[in-house]
């Protein structure tokens, strides 16, 4: 059996509040974790990922005449280039960034 523990607890330390002098001092950073070009591509294409494919479904089936199965290959096809488009383009993106940083650090070392 656990041994019992005694009810007597101590009251939890107060914290002292900020001094309200007048000044806010501020050292955090306040800029976004995530670059907003960064968030819309990334919200393009989740739009093309839904888009793209199922309007090629359709595009296949109704206007080419082919049977259903014919169109969900070409929408599978459809989003997996919708796929490695977004790839591409994360890959040059952040290529681009080991560029400016290789840059920026070859300009610090002259």
């Amino acid at each position: 059996m656990a041994s019992r523990r005694s009810a007597e607890k101590t009251p939890p330390k107060e914290v002292a509040a900020p001094s309200s002098s007048g000044k806010k001092v501020s050292d955090s950073d306040v800029t976004p974790a995530v670059p907003t070009n960064v968030i819309m591509k990334l919200a393009f294409f989740s739009v093309a990922m839904i888009f793209v494919p199922i309007g090629m479904y359709f595009v296949t089936v109704n206007v080419g005449g082919t049977s259903a199965t014919v169109g969900g290959i070409v929408a599978a096809i459809m989003a997996n280039v919708v796929l490695v488009a977004y790839i591409f383009v994360a890959w040059k993106d952040d290529q681009a960034e080991r560029e400016a940083e290789q840059k920026q650090k070859e300009k610090k070392a002259q």
